[in-house]
């Protein structure tokens, strides 16, 4: 399937795009899992994975802005990838910031906006520069939102906007009656995006493992057995296609 062969459908921030036929999901997310497992699978080092595993990011953004996505959010590192060892965790935010300081210009020619979500606080120093850098660079960018995931959590992220709306309650700015849904969406890091509309997870796994559990309510959830380092433009378009095909009826019947 040729790329921009999707007509885009709109979404908003409260309400997620439909399904249907060709229909291109406004807010893709993507767990991306494997790179261990491939570099093992060569005899490499687990950072030769994540190296290629970066090479996928750049083909993912790509095939995203192709096809009209608006909002695209990877996991790129969980609350508990901090048990790994020291020398995976290190290599990891090297490359990362590696990557910050030598695309982020590229990105930014792109029209893409890049968001972090998270704590990138538990980051060192140099890292945490380079996201806010990063950040300021591109804030006015409207082509594609790219969101990070670092040191994230779902069930973090919950009690995080639960405990401020508790403290709004004492302090006698809210009432508890008035929590919503709205309410508690309103709370959380991703407040000034749409939930997304598919959640992809690459290496044959089954789980959100901590995913934007709240957001990812009404997703259409696909999982892929390639591994990420493997994950290109065909891989993201077959994703698409197969989300066209599913019918969202978000808890209601079809008409």
């Amino acid at each position: 399937m040729p790329l921009g062969s999707f007509p885009r459908s709109e979404g908003t921030v409260s309400s997620p795009a439909g399904g249907g036929a060709n229909a291109v999901p406004v807010h893709v997310a993507v767990i991306m899992d494997g790179n261990g497992r491939w570099a093992r699978a060569r005899r490499l080092p687990v950072i030769a994975g994540h190296r290629q595993g970066a090479e996928s990011v750049q083909k993912c953004v790509r095939a995203a802005i192709q096809q009209g996505v608006r909002y695209l959010t990877l996991y790129a590192f969980s609350s508990e990838n901090w048990r790994r060892s020291t020398k995976e965790v290190g290599d990891l935010t090297s490359l990362l910031r590696f990557y910050l300081r030598h695309k982020i210009n590229e990105l930014h020619a792109q029209g893409i906006r890049l968001r972090i979500i998270g704590e990138p606080e538990r980051f060192e120093g140099p890292l945490r520069e380079e996201l806010r850098r990063a950040e300021t660079l591109t804030l006015h960018n409207t082509t594609l939102t790219l969101t990070l995931a670092l040191s994230y959590g779902g069930r973090a992220e919950i009690v995080q906007a639960a405990r401020r709306l508790a403290e709004d309650a004492v302090a006698g700015r809210i009432i508890p009656d008035s929590i919503t849904e709205n309410t508690l969406h309103d709370a959380l890091q991703t407040a000034d995006m749409p939930d997304p509309d598919l959640v992809i997870r690459t290496s044959g796994e089954c789980r959100l493992s901590n995913f934007l559990l709240w957001q990812s309510a009404y997703a259409e959830l696909i999982f892929m057995d390639v591994l990420w380092p493997d994950f290109g433009e065909s891989e993201f378009l077959d994703a698409l296609s197969r989300f066209a095909g599913r019918q969202r009826r978000f808890g209601g019947r079809p008409a």
